[in-house]
């Protein structure tokens, strides 16, 4: 029953079929050769048997025979529906309209894409059409099934789309003919998800899954006689996704490998394209080697003599081919390998096998073909030669073995080569799995599966029936899920349904693989020993036959039978059923193969354990010849490929069903592969075997058209009367709408946001719309007519009315004119008297102020001029009093406090003899402290010496004082003098005398002030200049620890280094090992093979009838097993000579081997019994106790740091990487190595602590140095001191070069105690030359004359100390000379300050009081050095301890050395240990000399630093003095111009930073700045700043400053852009400053081109030093670069606005009348629905806005504003424009009126921001033109109108417009397939040579230029807020 027929019976009344059929109606009617012709009724159906009707093809006139009336003829659709993009939308579902659909659509839209409900119907129209680029993919990614055009990658979105906002697998099944399409649609899918789900990392996963295509087409697709490129096996690639929607992996499963094909084609076909390709290769050089020939010189390919295919070049495809390999990651040797094999099958087809005596064959002695197939494979020609021609077999306990026949070795053979081939292509999609394979992991996937299609041949056999096989289980899951689909919908809506009745597969499905089913039976026949396909077909025919409805049995056979498919009946031949499910391969001949010299080969063939766990992830369905045993018993496991088959079917199913399924079925229009040819038959074919045509019956049983209650309701409202419209509920005025019109309520029903009709309603419906909108028009044009008329009248009255008023109003202003002429003549005469008047009254007044303005004036100034006089004399006067008693009161009190002073210390003097009376007179005190006498009277001794000291410094700044008031005095008498001379011209002109007097006095002021500010000034610069050199004496020791500190992270460094290195090299050992152990493994196998297969050929040799037993022991034949414990010198060893590879007990290999050179873990753990488990325990004790006495040394010099005396450096001696490796491998053997090892490195380490002691007694000596402030380290540094001290030792008070001085000699004497108790410790304690009887290894590392040398090197390291110390005492004693001779005695001062009376001086007991303070001083410096003293004490004691602890832990182990050389088993141990210890001590003498000759050159260069300054000290005294006056002259003119110039200071438009600020500079100006704080500063501001920074660095001239400015501004702005790329205001900020810039560096480059609008002082501000212009390129790269970020920006946002805006808001109401839609339409997202529709024009104008202000605001260039829109505007139009050509909804006049209205609105935006100019409207010019060729009248009259309307459209633009150009109402036409031929060839004729692409690409950018625009603001204006934070910055 058709659908026709269910149409008929289910849906029409006898009443109802009356008002359908009648005159005029259009039906179809079958035809033998179209399947469907068109025709209408030319009279009225009433019951008659007969009726008339008229073909529309011809015109021709028939009657049309009605045998029943339940099957009449289907009704057609009106032409409204015709080309339709689902199918489902049409509202009479059958068979013809269908056809006739997918036919419009092919053939003149030439779409080969339509929807039938939730299935894609591919038409392959044998031709490439340009489709499926990547901006394709990108215009349907993330858009709606429903609202694009249908295509495969809206399928693969849906999927993708479905799989990311659910996480659910989804599937896509792809099925059609051979030559239909079906590996091209997948390829496409895969293409897709590559595209859409590519990740953000470089994982390549994409081009892997990719790259697996060309691989499986090469192996798995040949040419047949309907496709050029046909699949001959099913594959199912799943396509792996993270969390994120990224492809991860993928993975394949295949079926069904068509292996006949190896070995047989038929005509006009060819073989698996591999071989093809490699025949097209032999003459490249590294095919040589496999003598390929030409494919039709090889049997296996010239079956079809049909070599070449057109249009391929097989030479390319393998170039291809290996490309993949190389990406999948097989190696070059693999692929290399892989071809070989296949060589081999294409030679080892050409082998002839000819009939011998008997029943049995042979093969010729000199067949090259066979040579070469062996050698290809690695295996022996002789037993491939023997086993080709016989087979063995196998019994209880017996072999035997024979010949076969020439039939059964040509088959074996065949079978052979068809095994090998199968294996290569299972090994190449096990390889292509791994390489797809990921180590992320997998959420989700997509499936496509790429499958065989229905196939029915002339002759069918076991193939076909596996495929149909196939095929039928996928209907039935297709079934199952369209009648679920439609079922759900109905249950969501909540309407009442009746269960829909569906063809159901399953007993079709049943009689296939239920028990004793057809395969069942198959299997159990192929068990039979004597199984034929005779018997198995008489089992089915016993069986099923008469009891399944499905199966049938020819008439005329008995070896066939028929299966009533879903889609067809086939018959198929049983003969070679058995055969193929068998899939028979000789033991004998896989037993060779894995024998194979060739590892790869061997694997191929290898026995595999547990082959089901192998297909748990499929390879292949193919099957795996097992290996016989020989007492038998897993022979009878072996799996038929029936059973495979079935469960890797089964498997598909569980697989298919978990997911959710997209389907695409592909259909081939014609058999001989022309382009755009359809041939109704073969279509018709095709759709009934897909399930296409199921589809619509299942939709037509139930509601297939729907309308949601607002589509309705626009569309058919015009139904309603105004009663019935109820606008807030659309729902009650649909019903009022339907209950009118439609009687029935079975014919529709109301869902909850749809109503569902009945097949044929919703062309009736449009049947009363056309009616009513009929007699609409109608009376639309009576009232159009009326209204013309009355027009007419109006314009006639209206125009004399306008005559009357114009006659009137001329005459009234004529009287006008008159009144306002007298008017205005009064008016004028009024105004000109009173000026008049006014201005002689004004004339007047103001002679007469002026007047007494003057005599005023003349009588105050006199009165002025005297009273400025009185007062400038009343101020010198006050001055000078003033200035005269302050200088009197300053000399009375200078000689009160001198005379104070004076008595004080004559008082103090007094005080002192007498204490020192008393202190002689204590004899008890002596008796108990006799040194302290001494030391009271050291101290005594100082205190006279620093006491005359500061009398000499007083004296000296006494003196100083007198030239400095001698100084001022004579700078006054020169003033004076001045003054004098200038009198002759004060009484010339008084008043000017008096005012330059004035400006004198305070010039004079101000000189007295900058004097003194220049002696605070050199004050402050001195103490600068000392700090700044400690400072650097700082920086320099830090620098110096830290350098140390990188030296020992370095050498730790490299040590952790060398360790990763050595346990990678014993992992990589191991590893080797590893795989060495796997070969041999795998060497054993095949040689145990070997051996099977040369003594079954020694059983054939040596048996004389033919076979023989088997000896008995052959299962127990000893092989030598190998362990993993070889080395990897054996390693090499064997592959150096393979062929001696026995290795056999007695063998000659196994007497002369070598032992190994290096033991491996297990040899050590045998000699690890011989090893003296005591001394390893000893040495384990020792070498704890070292590592505690290391950490308690390291505890102490760390105290020792904390109490302030830093450590130089870490000298730990540790052993050397080299020393550690060598030593390692002499001594592998040996458990307890890495225990002395360790005893070597710490032993080295004690003896570099002596060093370290010397360096920390250095170290003391530099701090002291740096302490007392004479460290020397520069002769300039040297001089500045002297200098200093000479200079301004005026300035500094005596007190501190006391304590100075005394902290100098107690720092010194101190030392020198220390280091005389050191080094008489070190000599009493370590007595090198006392050594005890040591070992010979103790004798050779102890060695007595190394000792002595250095015992001298500590030697001549404390002499240099002792004179170090010595000269250090010179200069202290310089010091103190220099002092006296610069000390003031009290007479000195008393003669100076107090008249020469010495008892003034200390009257009021000064000295006294001195004399204690310096007394309290002296006990506390004693009280520190007695401390120091002790603490110095506690650590020599320290150290002593330690030392002797070390020398006794050295003795004890060289004890145990000595002991450990009379072992016997350590002999060798010992001898090694004492060579790397002697090698190593060399090392450390080495290092050690050449760390004292270094030490050497730092003392000759104290040395030398020291002569100079002594040179400098005994230097002239006076030259130097004069050098420092003319030093200090200097700078002081230096510090008077810059005080000068400070008053008139005027900024030069910089800014000064140092060179460390510039990252600060970058952070505050760039990194950190806000766009909300930038818009209130001055537009492009941190240009400027930027630009100030470079302009300094050019007035400097430092062209590396420059450089690092200029580049870490550049790496900032990236940086910044790149972090905040999706903040727009940010962006938009540095792309504004960032043009700033640019202009600037134009604008002040000097350059006349850029300076004609700069002002002069611009100009000043030009560059001098710097060409920056390529700064200039890189700058405008840089804000190319931004602009295009903040473009792609803007794209993203307006992307989801172009459509809602553009192509589907809807501004006039009532225009746009929609269609009924599909389930495509249906199915839409409602979320995205919504969302879509918030979106419309006024939020794209929102967003124009928002950009517009903020370009503004950020006050980017206008020029480059105008360059942003024009960007957008293009994408806006470019991306329109893309989804109007592919949306045939949009196609239609009402559309293009409202797309013309939505693009007038974004013009005006232009217009009103002033953008017109921009070019952006030109931009929009294609989807301007595109919508007026929607609005445009399409006939032939029009074809040169449209042609030049429409030149910014390509013409397959303007083609595929006019092909989706669709009515939505009836008065509207379809544009005739001859109009688009016509504008087609004008198109032609006309545009010649233009790019005819379909697409416009949305990512073309237009140049970006940035015009020069100089600024008006000149630099030195600029000032810098505080809000920046840029206060390191400075104006200069």
């Amino acid at each position: 029953m058709t659908s026709a027929d269910l149409y008929v019976q289910t849906f029409l009344k006898e009443s109802e079929i009356g008002q359908v059929y009648v005159k005029g109606a259009r039906i179809w009617v079958p035809d033998s050769e179209k399947v469907w012709l068109g025709a209408e009724l030319l009279e009225n159906y009433t019951g008659q048997k007969k009726i008339k009707i008229q073909l529309e093809n011809n015109g021709e006139e028939r009657e049309f025979e009605i045998k029943d009336k339940n099957r009449l003829p289907h009704l057609r659709n009106p032409e409204i529906l015709i080309g339709e993009n689902d199918l489902t939308s049409l509202s009479y579902l059958n068979e013809p309209e269908v056809l006739y659909n997918l036919q419009v659509r092919f053939l003149e839209s030439n779409c080969i894409y339509t929807y039938c409900g939730i299935v894609l119907v591919a038409i392959n129209p044998y031709q490439q059409l340009p489709i499926y680029g990547n901006e394709l993919i990108q215009m349907y990614s993330g858009q709606d099934m429903g609202t694009m055009d249908p295509h495969i990658f809206a399928v693969a979105e849906e999927a993708f789309k479905l799989m990311s906002r659910f996480d659910k697998n989804q599937s896509i099944i792809v099925s059609g003919e051979s030559g239909a399409g079906k590996t091209v649609s997948a390829k496409y899918a895969m293409r897709y998800f590559a595209m859409v789900g590519g990740s953000q990392k470089e994982t390549q996963v994409e081009q892997k899954v990719l790259a697996s295509n060309p691989i499986m087409e090469a192996i798995g697709n040949a040419k047949t006689t309907r496709n050029d490129n046909s699949s001959r096996f099913g594959k199912y690639i799943e396509i792996s996704f993270n969390k994120n929607n990224e492809i991860i992996g993928a993975h394949m499963r295949t079926y069904l490998l068509e292996k006949s094909r190896v070995v047989y084609q038929a005509a006009d076909e060819r073989n698996y394209h591999i071989f093809y390709q490699l025949c097209a290769s032999k003459d490249l050089p590294e095919f040589k080697k496999y003598c390929l020939l030409s494919p039709d010189d090889f049997y296996y390919t010239s079956h079809g003599q049909a070599p070449e295919i057109d249009g391929v070049d097989d030479g390319e495809d393998l170039v291809s081919v290996r490309e993949a390999f190389t990406m999948l990651g097989i190696s070059e040797k693999e692929q290399m390998m892989i071809f070989q094999i296949q060589s081999a099958v294409l030679h080892f087809g050409n082998v002839k096998i000819r009939e011998a005596d008997g029943e049995s064959s042979e093969i010729k002695k000199d067949d090259k073909h066979l040579t070469i197939m062996c050698k290809l494979l690695g295996i022996e020609e002789s037993q491939m030669r023997m086993w080709l021609c016989n087979k063995k077999i196998v019994t209880v306990g017996e072999v035997l073995t024979k010949p076969l026949t020439l039939t059964q070795a040509s088959f074996a053979q065949d079978a052979l080569a068809k095994h090998i081939y199968a294996q290569t292509f299972d090994w190449i999609v096990e390889k292509i799995n791994k390489a797809l394979q990921s180590g992320a992991k997998s959420t989700k996937f997509i499936g496509v599966l790429d499958i065989y299609g229905f196939e029915t041949f002339e002759i069918n056999s076991f193939e076909q029936f596996c495929i149909n096989y196939a095929n039928e289980k996928l209907q039935q899951i297709f079934n199952m899920h369209v009648f679920k689909l439609e079922q759900e919908e109905y249950v969501r809506e909540a309407i009442e349904w009746s269960f829909i009745d569906f063809y159901d597969n399953q007993p079709c499905i049943d009689l296939i693989e239920s028990k004793l089913g057809i395969l069942d039976l198959l299997d159990e026949e192929c068990k039979m020993p004597k199984g034929s396909d005779e018997n198995w077909c008489q089992k089915l025919y016993d069986k099923h036959l008469g009891k399944a409805k499905h199966f049938e049995k020819p008439r005329m056979s008995r070896s066939a039978f028929i299966i009533n498919h879903f889609a067809d009946r086939v018959e198929y031949q049983a003969d070679g059923f058995l055969e193929k499910n068998r899939d028979t391969v000789l033991e004998e001949n896989i037993n060779i193969l894995r024998a194979s010299e060739f590892e790869l080969v061997a694997e191929l063939f290898e026995e595999k354990v547990d082959p089901n766990e192998k297909k748990s992830r499929a390879g292949s369905a193919t099957t795996h010849p097992l290996r016989q045993a020989p007492k038998g018993g897993r022979g009878s496991n072996k799996k038929t490929v029936g059973s495979q088959f079935r469960e890797s079917l089964h498997k598909l199913m569980e697989t298919l069903n978990a997911t959710t399924p997209h389907y695409i079925r592909c259909i081939k229009p014609n058999d001989t592969k022309e382009a755009f040819i359809f041939e109704p038959k073969r279509a018709v074919e095709q759709l009934r075997a897909c399930g296409v045509l199921e589809t619509i019956r299942i939709s037509a049983a139930g509601y297939p058209s729907r309308w949601s209650y607002p589509e309705f309701f626009q569309r058919y409202r015009v139904l309603a009367g105004s009663k019935d419209i109820n606008r807030s509920d659309q729902r009650k005025t649909c019903e009022n709408i339907l209950t009118k019109v439609i009687q029935d309520p079975d014919k529709y029903r109301f869902g909850k946001t749809k109503i569902f009709f009945r097949a044929g309603q919703v062309a009736y419906l449009e049947k009363l719309r056309s009616d009513k909108l009929k007699a609409c028009g109608i009376m639309i044009q009576k009232h159009v007519k009326g209204w013309l008329a009355r027009r007419r009248y109006q314009r006639i009255m209206k125009s004399i009315t306008l005559l009357q008023k114009y006659g009137r109003g001329l005459l009234a202003r004529r009287h006008a004119k008159f009144l306002r002429e007298t008017f205005a003549a009064t008016r004028i005469q009024k105004h000109w008297k009173g000026y008049k008047a006014r201005s002689h009254y004004i004339k007047v007044r103001k002679s007469t102020i002026i007047i007494q303005s003057a005599i005023r004036g003349f009588f105050g100034r006199i009165l002025f001029k005297k009273e400025l006089h009185e007062h400038r004399a009343i101020t010198i006067q006050k001055l000078v009093r003033s200035w005269l008693a302050r200088k009197r009161y300053k000399r009375v009190m200078r000689g009160i406090v001198l005379l104070q002073s004076h008595y004080r210390r004559r008082r103090a003097k007094k005080e002192l003899k007498q204490l020192k009376i008393e202190a002689k007179s204590v004899e008890h005190i002596k008796n108990v402290n006799k040194g302290l006498e001494n030391k009271i009277i050291q101290l005594q001794q100082k205190l006279d010496a620093k006491n005359k000291e500061g009398m000499t410094i007083k004296e000296q700044e006494v003196y100083i004082k007198q030239l400095k008031t001698e100084m001022e005095k004579l700078r006054s008498s020169s003033e004076e003098a001045k003054k004098s001379s200038n009198k002759i011209t004060d009484l010339i002109q008084q008043i000017k005398d008096l005012q330059e007097e004035l400006s004198k006095e305070r010039e004079d002021k101000q000189v007295l002030i900058t004097e003194k500010e220049e002696l605070v000034k050199e004050h402050t610069q001195v103490l600068s200049k000392m700090a700044e050199e400690k400072c650097k004496l700082k920086e320099e020791l830090e620098k110096a620890s830290l350098k140390l500190q990188q030296q020992e992270t370095s050498t730790d460094d490299v040590l952790k280094r060398k360790l990763e290195e050595a346990t990678q090299q014993l992992q990589a050992e191991f590893d080797s090992e590893r795989s060495h152990h796997q070969r041999l493994v795998k060497e054993h196998a095949r040689l145990q093979q070997r051996f099977e297969n040369l003594q079954s050929e020694m059983q054939m040799v040596t048996s004389p009838h033919g076979h023989k037993r088997t000896p008995s022991d052959i299962s127990a034949i000893s092989l030598e097993s190998y362990t993993s414990s070889a080395s990897p010198d054996e390693v090499k060893y064997e592959e150096e000579a393979p062929e001696d590879k026995d290795q056999g007990y007695g063998t000659k290999k196994k007497k002369k081997a070598p032992a190994p050179p290096v033991p491996t873990a297990s040899a050590m753990e045998k000699e690890m019994k011989d090893v003296d488990v005591g001394l390893i325990l000893r040495l384990q004790n020792k070498m704890k106790e070292i590592e505690q006495q290391k950490t308690k040394l390291e505890e102490k010099l760390r105290q020792y740091e904390e109490e302030g005396h830093p450590r130089a450096g870490n000298s730990d001696a540790v052993i050397s990487n080299s020393a550690f490796d060598a030593l390692k491998q002499q001594l592998v053997n040996a458990d307890d190595v890495q225990l002395v090892i360790k005893l070597q490195k710490r032993v080295a380490e004690l003896e570099m602590t002596k060093s370290k002691l010397a360096d920390e007694l250095d170290e003391r000596d530099d701090e002291d140095e740096e302490k007392s402030g004479f460290k020397i380290t520069t002769p300039e540094f040297a001089y500045n001191n002297l200098k200093s001290m000479n200079g301004h030792i005026d300035k500094e008070p005596p007190h501190d070069n006391k304590e100075e001085m005394q902290e100098l000699q107690n720092e010194n004497d101190k030392l020198k105690r220390e280091v005389a108790k050191l080094m008489k410790s070190i000599s009493q304690n370590v007595s090198f030359e006392k050594g005890g009887t040591n070992s010979p290894a103790g004798k050779e590392f102890m060695d007595a004359k190394k000792i002595e040398d250095q015992v001298k090197v500590f030697r001549d390291q404390f002499t240099a100390m002792a004179d170090e110390l010595d000269r250090r005492r010179e200069e202290c004693l310089q010091l103190r000379a220099m002092l006296a001779e610069k000390s003031i005695t009290t007479h000195a001062i008393a003669k100076e300050s107090y008249g020469g009376n010495d008892d003034l001086v200390n009257e009021d007991n000064e000295l006294a009081l001195a004399y204690r303070t310096q007394k309290e001083l002296n006990r506390l410096l004693e009280n520190q050095l007695q401390k120091t003293e002790k603490d110095t004490k506690k650590k020599e004691e320290k150290l002593k301890r330690e030392i002797k602890e070390l020398k006794q832990e050295n003795e004890a182990a060289q004890k145990i050395i000595s002991q450990n050389l009379q072992l016997g088993p350590e002999a060798k141990i010992e001898a090694t240990m004492q060579h790397e210890i002697t090698r190593l001590t060399s090392e450390n003498l080495d290092l050690r000399e050449k760390a004292d000759k270094q030490a050497d050159q730092i003392r000759k260069m104290k040395k030398m630093l020291k002569v100079y300054a002594k040179k400098l000290k005994d230097g002239d005294v006076a030259e130097i003095e004069a050098e420092l006056e003319k030093d200090d002259k200097q700078k002081k003119a230096e510090d008077n111009v810059a005080t000068v110039k400070h008053l008139d200071r005027t900024y030069m438009g910089m800014l000064e930073y140092k060179k460390e600020d510039e990252g600060r500079l970058v952070k505050c100006l760039i990194m950190d700045l806000k766009p909300k704080v930038a818009q209130g500063l001055l537009p492009g501001l941190p240009a400027y700043i930027l630009f100030m920074c470079v302009r300094h660095t050019d007035y400097i001239n430092d062209d590396e400053k420059v450089r690092t400015l200029l580049t870490n501004t550049i790496n900032g702005i990236k940086k910044c852009v790149k972090k905040h790329n999706k903040e727009l205001e940010r962006v938009i900020l540095w792309l504004a400053n960032t043009c700033r810039l640019l202009h600037t560096l134009k604008q002040y480059s000097g350059e006349k081109t850029f300076q004609s609008e700069n002002t002069t002082r611009q100009n000043e501000h030009c560059l001098r030093n710097f060409d920056l212009s390529e700064y200039r390129q890189v700058f405008s790269d840089l804000a190319v670069w931004i602009f295009q970020t903040m473009i792609k920006y803007m794209e993203e946002v307006i992307q989801p606005m172009v459509v809602p805006a553009v192509l589907e808001h809807e501004a006039i109401a009532g225009l746009t009348a929609s269609k009924p839609s599909g389930m495509r339409g249906r199915s839409s997202s409602t979320a995205q629905d919504e969302d879509v529709r918030e979106l419309s024009l006024d939020t794209l104008m929102k967003s124009l806005n928002k950009y517009n202000q903020v370009l503004s605001q950020h006050a980017v260039d206008p020029e480059l504003v105008k360059q942003v829109f024009r960007q957008l505007y293009y994408y806006i139009g470019s991306n329109a424009l893309n989804n109007l050509l592919l949306r045939k909804d949009m196609c239609n006049w009402s559309k293009g009126m409202q797309i013309r209205y939505n693009l007038s609105h974004l013009e005006q935006w232009l217009r009103d921001n002033k953008l017109n100019e921009s070019g952006a409207q030109a931009t929009l010019e294609p989807i301007t033109q595109a919508s007026q060729l929607l609005q445009a009248r399409k006939s032939e009259a029009d074809v040169d109108s449209i042609c030049e309307m429409c030149s910014k459209l390509t013409t397959a633009q303007i083609v595929k417009i006019l092909n989706l150009y669709t009515p939505v109402d009836e008065f509207e036409e379809r544009v005739p397939i001859s109009f688009i031929r016509k504008i087609q060839e004008r198109l032609k004729s006309t545009k010649k040579g233009e790019d005819n692409t379909l697409l416009i690409d949305t990512k073309y950018s237009f140049p970006v230029t940035f015009p020069f625009n100089p600024s008006s603001i000149t630099l030195d204006s600029i000032e810098i807020p505080e809000s920046l934070h840029l206060d390191f910055l400075s104006r200069v």
